[in-house]
């Protein structure tokens, strides 16, 4: 397993219940496919550098999972036909979980 983080940037026309109910479904996901959720951190609404769908604000949100490297394909996928969910980035943060024996 593998230490991924997934910042997400999602409409700010959304409700708070559509907005829960997105990360939900990620975090849903991320379990299903045998990974474990760390952390959802909200950021919260945050103005942008520039405009994204004619918009120049945007709510983040950073999901940290200990996942395989196979479950980011199937989180991507679900991303990108998500409805809200305008921009997206998913990083490794470590190769090996902490405590993990190989």
């Amino acid at each position: 397993m593998r230490k991924f983080e997934t910042l997400l940037l999602l409409s700010p026309e959304l409700s708070a219940d559509n907005r829960e109910g997105i990360i939900n479904a990620l975090t849903a996901i991320i379990a299903r496919e045998k990974g474990i959720m760390v952390e959802v951190d909200n950021w919260g609404m945050r103005d942008l550098a520039y405009p994204v769908r004619k918009l120049m604000r945007g709510y983040y949100v950073r999901l940290v999972y200990n996942a395989p490297a196979e479950l980011i394909a199937e989180l991507e996928r679900n991303v990108r036909i998500t409805d809200g969910i305008f921009k997206f980035v998913t990083v490794k943060l470590a190769d090996e979980v902490a405590g993990e024996v190989a």
